[in-house]
């Protein structure tokens, strides 16, 4: 195992080890319920799944939430990190070892991710939510209709490459960091992510250790302001984890396959960014123009 896997696997583990004794000592002390409910469970299913094929699982949650009216609104950002928290390490773990993507570029992607949540949080913070949603909405229709006439064989596809070299690096290095700031604001970093990396000439299944693996390091650090705060739902953020943990195992050998017929794969992509645009600006829409960013408790 090369030394830039072994500090991959060594951030995750500090990382998800921190939010499991950190979730337990609070557990104990504040005396919080952890008995979910059936629905907490299959909702975490469900959306788990979903969110191991590449669509994401925080915006589904988020629905279900408002559509059976628990937990509090105040209470869902919190749910969902705290919730995903553990599943996500899973995610990480069973990609991560698949799926062999160049691990230099696999650790400079995580840790740039990593310090973009630290660093450009605060800057990204500041930016008003829509803006940055009808931006990102926006360039992934665009990146979705590339793809569209690359399936349908108007444009050469794009490569099968599972690493990148010279310009390529840096530029995913450097877009990881801004995808990592966003994440903190609430904008989801796996289309954004499929639609880069295949850009720059890599295989679209190379996207999925890359934006988890860098998803197991943000999800638990944003995780642990919550579990110091208590602004979340304990007993369905138990449900999550448990259905999350179950959705992601049932859904990777689906995506495994997927990977081995790279035109099935391309479209499988294609389907998620476009989905993602439409949810985007969907969102833009609906938000109030002068509405603040929600930020991570302190």
């Amino acid at each position: 195992m090369s030394a830039a896997l072994v500090i991959v696997y060594a951030c995750l583990a500090a990382v998800e080890v921190a939010v499991v004794v950190a979730w337990v000592v609070a557990t104990r002390r504040h005396r919080w319920p952890v008995r979910p409910s059936s629905g907490d469970v299959v909702i975490g299913g469900v959306t788990s799944f979903l969110d191991t094929l590449g669509i994401g699982n925080y915006a589904q949650i988020t629905a279900l939430f408002k559509l059976r009216r628990h937990p509090p609104d105040e209470l869902i950002p919190g749910t969902l990190n705290v919730g995903n928290a553990v599943g996500i390490f899973f995610s990480a773990a069973l990609f991560i070892t698949t799926i062999q993507v160049e691990p230099t570029l696999l650790m400079a992607m995580v840790i740039s991710a990593g310090a973009g949540a630290w660093i450009g949080a605060g800057i990204v913070s500041r930016m008003r939510r829509r803006v940055i949603q009808v931006f990102m909405g926006v360039a992934l229709l665009l990146a979705a209709g590339f793809f569209t006439m690359t399936n349908l064989g108007v444009i050469p596809p794009t490569g099968s490459a599972m690493g990148l070299a010279g310009w390529r690096f840096a530029l995913a290095v450097v877009a990881n960091f801004v995808l990592g700031a966003f994440m903190c604001v609430g904008i989801g970093n796996y289309a954004p992510s499929m639609a880069l990396l295949a850009f720059l000439g890599m295989h679209p299944i190379a996207a999925y250790p890359i934006m988890i693996a860098s998803d197991g390091v943000l999800i638990p650090v944003a995780s642990l302001g919550f579990l110091r705060s208590g602004r979340f739902a304990p007993a369905v953020a138990v449900g999550l984890t448990l259905g999350g943990i179950v959705g992601t195992i049932a859904a990777f050998p689906l995506v495994k396959m997927l990977g081995d017929h790279l035109t099935l794969m391309r479209w499988v992509v294609t389907v998620v960014i476009a989905y993602a645009a439409i949810a985007m600006l969907r969102s833009a829409r609906a938000s109030q123009p002068d509405a603040p960013v929600p930020t991570v408790p302190e």
